[in-house]
């Protein structure tokens, strides 16, 4: 009896042993831990993991290729993700490769994401600590999503404000229902090309005549080309440049006369010093040009009589006669 009791501890000790292996490696499996296969280690690190946790599945474009073995917090600002690769991903991982953090569909599990660059560099090596990119988060997205949304409600909330004000606004009704309207609106439109044809035509007509000048034809074009005639103009330009440094000369000639004859005036012994500025000479200048005043007066009287004279009346009536025929 006792032999058949210690054999059934023993079968139930092993039915144990055996259900919690297997419960162990069902759970090692669940989790992703490779417990199985060759491997290697690599490292990125984030300022947000977004909810990863060890287990969740590592992908290399697309591709699935290991799993996240341990996330840890180095600081506030720093969190250490532990990747676990397969060691045949060795030849296809370079050192310069993206690592992001994305969902398996839309609201499924978090993954990491290796995604080669184009840029060449070095294989990866054990423990190298990979680039990482920032994603965007659900939340952010959920959070632009909910704004949109208002920013939607509040532009349908206007729309519908400016229909109901174009609804109740007879002014508008009025002109739409105006039956001259597609005539006038067809008038303008006409008018218009109209226009636009001068328009086209002016247009026409300034390069026809920008051509011609170029080409020297009319006076303006042959004023512009001509030359002769920007040679003349040149010439009369210098001429008139010389004329002006002769005016200028002679202006300065002026100044420095008249400065002379200021100093001559104020401080000179000559005739013009003493015909300005002696008052004795002035008086005696005067006189003399009284008495001459009064000797031609005297002598018109005297001539006068003479032409009354009977001796000489006859000797003036002919000279008054010579003169006569001589005009």
């Amino acid at each position: 009896m006792s032999k058949k009791v210690i054999s059934n501890v023993k079968l139930g000790f092993f039915v144990i042993a055996g259900l919690l292996f297997l419960i162990l490696l069902l759970y090692m499996i669940g989790r992703n831990e490779s417990m199985f296969g060759d491997y290697f280690r690599l490292k990125a690190r984030f300022h947000n993991v977004q909810g990863l946790n060890s287990g969740n599945n590592i992908r290399f474009s697309g591709i699935q290729v290991g799993t996240v073995k341990k996330v840890k917090i180095l600081n506030d600002t720093l969190i250490e993700v532990d990747l676990l690769i397969e060691s045949k991903m060795k030849n296809y991982i370079h050192k310069n490769a993206i690592v992001s953090i994305t969902t398996d569909g839309l609201m499924g599990n978090r993954v990491l994401d290796i995604t080669p660059s184009k840029e060449p560099a070095a294989l990866v090596e054990e423990d190298d600590i990979l680039v990482t990119k920032k994603t965007v988060d659900m939340g952010d997205m959920l959070q632009t999503l909910a704004k949109t949304n208002n920013d939607v409600a509040f532009i349908a909330a206007e729309l519908k404000s400016t229909m109901q004000r174009v609804n109740g606004s007879t002014a508008i009704w009025t002109l739409l229902n105006d039956n001259t309207l597609p005539e006038n609106l067809r008038a303008s439109l006409s008018n218009a090309r109209a226009a636009t044809a001068k328009a086209n035509s002016m247009i026409h007509d300034l390069n026809q005549l920008v051509v011609d000048i170029k080409e020297g034809k009319g006076s303006l074009g042959a004023l512009l080309t001509d030359t002769v005639f920007a040679s003349n103009l040149n010439d009369a330009i210098i001429k008139f440049k010389t004329v002006g440094e002769d005016a200028d000369k002679l202006a300065l000639e002026l100044n420095s006369l008249t400065k002379n004859i200021r100093n001559e005036i104020d401080n000179g012994k000559g005739p013009l010093n003493t015909l300005l500025k002696d008052s004795a000479m002035v008086r005696n200048l005067n006189q003399s040009i009284e008495n001459i005043q009064k000797g031609t007066a005297g002598f018109n009287e005297v001539m006068e009589a003479m032409k009354h004279n009977f001796l000489l009346r006859g000797y003036f009536k002919k000279l008054e006669k010579q003169k006569a025929k001589g005009m």
